[in-house]
């Protein structure tokens, strides 16, 4: 697969006024933003399918014209993004700083592979869809916060490559940023709709000050740049193995039903204890299949993490349409691989989520908190460590640029560890679609797992 980049534009703020300090914006990172602070950026490439005008001469007069026009438009609503993160030293945590100069870069790259094969949901080697990814500006003193890639596949289609500091928005913001994007480039339009107009507001977070100083403390912990308390260098990014390969999969709201209601029969408890949301019920199911997957020590830690929404757990509730991050990391630590190599694993995994999900709304936020840091500095070498990266309600397929819904999107982010990612099917609604990075020899393996569990469920 042969990639040819063959411009690089500095897309900037389309001007709210005459007066250049209107494209110009302080926003302090709240509690929420400050965990994810040294995290990998959150990676994402879409996919969309052009069934006529798919010439590059067509691609470089009409599509990449008004990506770009919509693009400048919506980043005057979305002004952050424009930004760079900075931490002085008069200040106790960081900022996004924007200036009136500020961009966000828009790298445009030609492709020559098989556009069916690159969008579609078999195994493909995980490097042809990271040269989709753009690079972020990382750098210690003051990085960008988003990178953004169109690459062309000429009479195929075209896809928009993501990266964005994972610091400054959450999965929800960033899917809601695209389909702003989208909405604005297929109506021509200069405003947005209440439903995704951002809400930049961060004193609509009401967290206890004290719990700023508890994380930034833990990222000092793990903080390889022990001289500079103040560096906003990123924790490496683990090296991506060259025989790791992507797969998308599907649980349909079928598979879905069959496993809630296994869980029913299979668990000692009422089912009015369980918590049995497609969430809760695909994730114990997805774990229980990589867990197997790895096989080994049966008495090695494992430990699953994901993100919980707290838009709805603060008093007062934030908007929903909130600008930045309000997901904190909710981590099943304490359990060992044999808990659930067994033919029990799934519903035994069903009952953690099931308490882990529903202890949320019973615990206060200083008390979650204090259960991650804990849990995170007692992490021992060799434990297995899966997450969820995503969501089945963020409504992706959506995001219609004016050429046709999105034909496949793809979490380019969860390559750099042992993550799944989750969003809801295209083509139906109920269940979810999965994408997975694995070594060939235990994507095999897994996908047998995975398939032949579903076709023992009765």
């Amino acid at each position: 697969m042969a990639l040819k980049v063959t411009k690089i534009s500095q897309v900037s703020p389309a001007s709210n006024s005459s007066n250049d300090s209107a494209n110009s914006m302080v926003l302090p990172l709240t509690f929420f933003d400050l965990r994810w602070l040294q995290f990998h950026p959150t990676e994402r490439v879409i996919f969309y399918k052009l069934i006529k005008d798919s010439s590059l001469q067509s691609f470089l007069s009409v599509i990449l014209p008004k990506l770009e026009l919509s693009l400048s438009i919506v980043l005057r609503h979305y002004l952050p993004l424009a930004g760079r993160l900075t931490w002085s030293s008069q200040d106790p945590k960081p900022s996004i700083i924007v200036s009136p100069n500020d961009y966000v870069s828009l790298t445009v790259a030609e492709s020559d592979a098989d556009f069916s094969r690159i969008s579609g949901k078999g195994l493909r080697p995980e490097s042809e869809i990271r040269s989709l990814v753009p690079e972020l500006s990382l750098s210690c003193d003051s990085p960008s916060v988003l990178s953004l890639q169109v690459t062309l596949f000429p009479n195929q289609g075209f896809c928009i490559g993501i990266a964005s500091h994972h610091s400054v928005m959450d999965g929800k913001t960033v899917i809601r940023f695209i389909k702003s994007w989208a909405h604005i480039c297929k109506h021509g339009a200069m405003d947005l709709p209440e439903d995704l107009t951002p809400v930049l507001d961060r004193t609509v977070i009401n967290v206890p000050s004290s719990l700023d100083a508890k994380i930034i403390e833990l990222l000092s912990y793990f903080s390889e740049v022990k001289d500079s308390f103040r560096s906003l260098k990123l924790l490496p990014p683990k090296e991506i193995s060259p025989d790791l390969v992507r797969i998308s999969l599907e649980l349909t709201r079928e598979n879905i039903e069959k496993l809630r209601e296994q869980a029913k029969r299979e668990s000692a408890r009422s089912h009015h204890e369980l918590h049995l949301s497609t969430f809760v019920v695909a994730n114990a199911y997805l774990w229980t299949c990589l867990v197997k997957t790895r096989g080994g020590d049966e008495n090695r830690p494992v430990r699953f993490m994901y993100a919980a929404d707290f838009r709805n757990r603060l008093d007062p509730p934030v908007p929903e349409m909130y600008f930045g991050n309000c997901v904190f990391p909710i981590g099943c630590f304490g359990y060992k691989a044999n808990v659930f190599l067994g033919e029990d694993g799934f519903v035994n995994m069903v009952e953690i989520l099931s308490d882990s999900v529903r202890s949320i709304g019973l615990r206060k936020l200083e008390t979650i908190c204090e259960l991650y840091i804990d849990g995170t500095k007692s992490v021992k070498p060799g434990t297995q460590i899966g997450s969820i990266a995503g969501s089945n309600q963020f409504g992706l397929y959506g995001s219609d640029f004016g050429w046709g819904k999105p034909c496949n999107s793809e979490t380019a982010s969860i390559d750099r560890n042992e993550a799944f990612s989750m969003s809801e099917r295209r083509d139906e609604p109920g269940g979810v679609e999965i994408g997975l990075c694995l070594k060939k020899c235990e994507m095999d393996i897994f996908i047998y797992l995975f398939q032949n569990g579903l076709e023992m469920v009765l």
